[in-house]
């Protein structure tokens, strides 16, 4: 059946009538570039969607955002408050709040005129693709480009320009874990410390089936609140990021 079924539709296909009927994937050269037909960008865009939580993971700040926000939850020791949902949206908005300069001049420089027919498709995309790359090599360690560079043979570069997204986004999502353990890192190290005092108090006064975690939980959140906390903590995962 599957065999007649394929068959069936070859030859419906393969028809005059039902072909004239099929919207045209072309491409044509014209004296402003190459030109592509309304159904190649339909394609296109529908690709691009289904690319795009990948582009937003790899291709933004919310790598490191999410990493960080993760692990100052679990050094609060508050299991899944704030919800997850919670700490992805707030991921989301503050990579939105970071890369808004970037998408600014992505749109101003490639996008709007690609949208208004003044600039061709592989102009917008050229130009499109520098705005990405300087956001991402400016937000790049160099000896993670240089290691990524050498296992490709290939460099060394004279411009971000020149730099191929097959070196510079594993390059980019690599500096991102690292700097993102390197916060989650520092700011574990005071709670940690509550957690310590607790414990030793608690053994000191024979408290063995008290569980330090429970108590040192109050005390761990009267510290973040007073610090203010969240915003301290959001406006320095800001503030790590170049062009703002």
């Amino acid at each position: 059946m599957k065999r007649l079924a394929l068959g069936l539709a070859l030859i419906l296909l393969s028809s005059p009538a039902v072909a004239q009927g099929l919207p045209a994937l072309n491409l044509s050269d014209g004296p402003d570039g190459t030109t592509y037909s309304l159904s190649l960008q339909i394609l296109v865009l529908m690709t691009a969607i289904t690319v795009l939580p990948s582009l937003v993971l790899g291709m933004s700040a919310f790598t490191r955002i999410i990493i960080v926000l993760s692990i100052l939850r679990q050094a609060l020791g508050t299991q899944q408050t704030p919800p997850n949902q919670v700490l992805i949206a707030l991921a989301l908005f503050l990579t939105f709040f970071i890369m808004q300069p970037t998408l600014g001049a992505l749109y101003s420089d490639a996008l709007g005129p690609y949208f208004d027919g003044a600039m061709s498709a592989d102009r917008a995309l050229e130009l499109g693709g520098g705005i990405i790359k300087g956001f991402l090599v400016e937000n790049t360690r160099q000896n993670d480009l240089m290691m990524f560079a050498d296992l490709a043979q290939s460099g060394p570069y004279e411009s971000p320009d020149d730099v191929p997204f097959s070196v510079l986004l594993p390059s980019f999502m690599t500096s991102e874990l690292k700097t993102a353990f390197q916060i989650g890192f520092l700011l574990f190290l005071p709670f940690l410390v509550i957690d310590m005092v607790i414990a030793s108090i608690l053994m000191s006064l024979g408290m063995m089936m008290l569980s330090p975690v429970l108590v040192s939980l109050p005390f761990k959140l009267l510290l973040f609140v007073l610090v203010d906390g969240w915003a301290l903590t959001v406006g320095s995962l800001a503030a790590t990021y170049g062009g703002l």
